[in-house]
C-alpha cells in the first residue's frame, strides 16, 4: 500500500509540473504576441512617417535661399554706393 501511495504522489507531482510548464509557456506565448503586435505597429508608423517626409516639400529651404540672395544683393549695392562717393 505504501508503494501505491508513493506512486500516486509522484504521478500527481509530475502532473503539477506539466501543468506549471504549460502555464509558463502560455504566459511566454502571450508576451511574444504582444511584442510582435507592438513591433508591427511601430514598423508601420515608421514607414508612414518616412513616406510623409519624402513626399512633403521643404518650404524652409526655399525660404532660406531667397533670403540669402536678397541679403547679398543689398550688401553689395551699399558697398558700390560707398565706393562711388
Amino acid at each position: 500500500m505504501n508503494r501505491e501511495k508513493i506512486d500516486e504522489v509522484l504521478s500527481s507531482m509530475k502532473l503539477k509540473e506539466l501543468l506549471r510548464k504549460q502555464d509558463e509557456e502560455k504566459g511566454k506565448s502571450k508576451l511574444l504576441w504582444v511584442c510582435a503586435i507592438a513591433g508591427a505597429v511601430v514598423a508601420v508608423a515608421a514607414i508612414a512617417y518616412g513616406i510623409y517626409r519624402f513626399f512633403t516639400p521643404d518650404y524652409l529651404e526655399d525660404f532660406e535661399d531667397d533670403f540669402e540672395d536678397d541679403f547679398e544683393d543689398d550688401f553689395f549695392d551699399d558697398e558700390d554706393a560707398a565706393e562711388e562717393e
